[in-house]
């Protein structure tokens, strides 16, 4: 397979492959491949770095995109543009053992064939600032949560 684009839904997925062709397989990550885990607080209190894990449902999908992504060319990560779409495009380059010079970041704002054949015309690295930006989002988030829900369910 020369091209393997990654989307975050199946939906798109779909509609894509349809504008791409024969040299393009598109598929779906289904969101999120990897979150903190599901006990324990999975961040170190010392310098705040999060933990991050494959939840169980999508140990199957990881070992399918790592086994697509081996057999290409090319690997397109096609999440959204929005922090949270860029966190999920890095947690894939991360996971899925990708390589910069065979991996492209690539966003569009509507779902036709003109705005993903531009895409791909041009490409972009992986937004770290907007990475960071999730990261700490949801270390706040489960800093706070796993603090304050003991309190919350005592009350």
């Amino acid at each position: 397979m020369k091209n393997l684009v990654i989307v975050e839904s199946p939906a798109k997925a779909k509609t894509l492959e349809k504008f791409l062709g024969k040299d393009f397989k598109v598929v779906s990550s289904y969101g999120h491949i990897a979150d903190l885990p599901q006990s324990g607080l999975g961040i170190d209190l010392e310098t705040f770095q999060p933990h991050y894990t494959i939840p169980e449902d999508k140990k199957s999908r990881v070992k399918e995109l790592k086994k697509f992504s081996k057999g290409a060319e090319f690997v397109w990560l096609a999440s959204d543009e929005d922090r949270e779409g860029e966190a999920i495009a890095w947690h894939l380059f991360e996971q899925l053992g990708l390589q910069d010079n065979n991996t492209k970041r690539i966003v569009f704002n509507s779902i036709t064939k003109s705005a993903v054949l531009k895409a791909i015309e041009t490409p972009r690295k992986i937004n770290r600032s907007l990475v960071d930006a999730q990261q700490a989002r949801r270390v706040l988030d489960r800093l706070v949560g796993y603090e304050l829900s003991p309190v919350l369910w005592k009350k």
